[in-house]
């Protein structure tokens, strides 16, 4: 057995994670055969009632000439290719800002582990270890991180104790191109927003492979956070008579919220010009710089605050993301598939910069002992930033779309977890409901209460509520639609879930 490199085999560049001949796996379970070929995953002793399929290649790595393109699907004649899916592959290429935050000095578990490289576009399978003769639902995973960083393998982001729990669901999370690499924005080129076709190609390999795992392609919802719900919104408006799921989930993120506004594509260029590439031979010059040194330069100069400051998320390009959503929304232009929209209590706080004296109180590539506390950011600054990027933009999609007749429901999530927010001023702050959703809210920082562990099974039951019957699921559990003025509160007041008025919650932007 060999492993291929990366070669042109049969006028197709092939990932390094396809090899030329099975290996020996004594499980049959842990055999499927795909479109990307015979996957042979693993069980591990932690979660022994979980399959595990990782770096599942669904796409041609975006390498050489298929750089800065819409991702290339693999050749249908895959037979006989044997894929080793035992380990997570490559995360895209992408960068740890030296900037001090929650994230990279309390909370490290939201981040990826391992190694970044452009053969990155791959999917995870988390699958109950014995298939039964009942289809089951599937979880599409789009991670955060601001269209910047973000991957399968985010800890805080393991599904397997949750799959392990219920026995009852799938979970795929999808690695999709970021920054530079997904969202170029660059002149000559035939699409932009490359991450949100690497979405779409996805859910199309889920949608044509789910079975081969025990999943039901009519029972697929679409879910993410932060930027992977700003993309699952975005998604929603692009494909409305053909999204594939049928529901979709959108964590602290929607699309009626600004994107790019590099119209004329200086960014690009200007970064470009570094690498000496300039003119019609830009892009062709570009090609033949590594990715390494592009993320290396990418990351010297937006740490240095150096102007003009440069960016690369997503743009409008009336195709996979539009200029004027509420435009689309009064129009109905967008999928009939019920949704969920949510954001935690405040969202805000870790998404302004923190205050000055964090960087002389923690060490660079240090991080703090739980015991320890360090200043909140100004609480003002973090009510308009959640105010203004979360809570109205929801509210506003909601009205519409109840408007429009679309089953919506609305959730706050209030927890406030010693292991999941260390600090005493953390709190419900962007990204702490996931930890409770996945299951991995004791992985980290001591166990978890009782009161913890009963408000994540509450969530966990009712996500899955939810796929399995989008539309009024989750009401025979308690949460009642966005018709009702209510929204579901998750864990505070002794309570996992309680409704709470809309009207009050909402009033900042009423």
């Amino acid at each position: 057995m060999f492993t291929v490199s990366l070669t042109v085999v049969l006028g197709l560049v092939v990932s390094t994670r396809v090899v030329s001949a099975a290996p020996t796996w004594a499980d049959e379970h842990l055999k499927v055969n795909t479109s990307s070929g015979e996957l042979h995953g693993i069980v591990n002793g932690t979660t022994p009632g979980v399959r595990q399929f990782l770096g599942v290649p669904f796409a041609q790595p975006p390498v050489g000439e298929l750089r800065w393109l819409p991702p290339v699907a693999l050749p249908n004649n895959l037979t006989g290719t044997f894929v080793d899916a035992t380990k997570f592959s490559l995360n895209c290429p992408q960068y740890e800002s030296t900037s001090p935050s929650v994230y990279n000095k309390v909370v490290r578990e939201y981040f990826i582990q391992g190694p970044s490289g452009e053969d990155c576009l791959t999917l995870s399978v988390w699958a109950p270890a014995n298939p039964t003769y009942q289809k089951l639902p599937v979880f599409i995973w789009l991670y955060g991180g601001g269209l910047q960083t973000g991957g399968s393998s985010v800890p805080y982001q393991d599904p397997a104790q949750w799959v392990q729990r219920t026995q009852s669901h799938i979970v795929v999370s999808v690695q999709y191109r970021l920054n530079i690499f997904g969202f170029p924005n660059a002149k000559g080129l035939p699409a932009q927003n490359l991450g949100y076709y690497d979405q779409r190609l996805g859910v199309e390999w889920i949608q044509a492979n789910i079975a081969a795992f025990g999943g039901d392609s009519k029972k697929m919802v679409l879910w993410g956070q932060s930027a992977g719900a700003s993309s699952t919104d975005a998604y929603n408006y692009a494909y409305p008579d053909d999204p594939i799921v049928s529901g979709i989930i959108c964590d602290s993120g929607s699309s009626d919220r600004p994107g790019g506004t590099d119209v004329g594509q200086t960014n690009f260029t200007s970064f470009a010009a570094h690498f000496n590439c300039s003119g019609p031979t830009m892009l062709t010059c570009m090609h033949n710089v590594s990715a390494t040194d592009i993320i290396d330069y990418l990351a010297e100069y937006q740490d240095s605050g150096t102007l003009p400051a440069i960016s690369f998320v997503a743009i409008a390009d009336s195709v996979t993301a539009f200029s004027n959503y509420t435009e689309r929304l009064i129009a109905g232009n967008y999928s009939k598939v019920p949704a969920i929209y949510g954001f935690n209590d405040i969202d805000g706080t870790t998404l302004i910069s923190m205050p000055t004296v964090w960087k002389y109180l923690v060490p660079l590539n240090s991080t703090i002992a739980i015991e320890e506390t360090l200043p909140p950011p100004n609480n003002t600054a973090a009510v308009i930033e959640f105010t203004n990027s979360q809570h109205c933009p929801v509210v506003a999609t909601s009205d519409f779309r109840t408007q429009g007749g679309r089953i919506t429901y609305r959730y706050q999530y209030q927890g406030n977890w010693t292991n999941i927010s260390p600090l005493d001023w953390m709190g419900a702050y962007h990204s702490s409901e996931l930890p409770m959703i996945f299951g991995t809210n004791g992985d980290f920082r001591g166990p978890s209460t009782q009161f913890e562990k009963h408000t994540s099974r509450k969530m966990q039951d009712l996500w899955l509520a939810f796929a399995n019957d989008p539309a009024h699921g989750v009401e025979k559990l308690g949460w009642a639609n966005v018709t009702s003025g209510y929204v579901n509160a998750f864990g505070a007041n002794n309570q996992t879930a309680r409704l709470i008025s809309a009207a009050t919650l909402d009033a900042p932007c009423l």
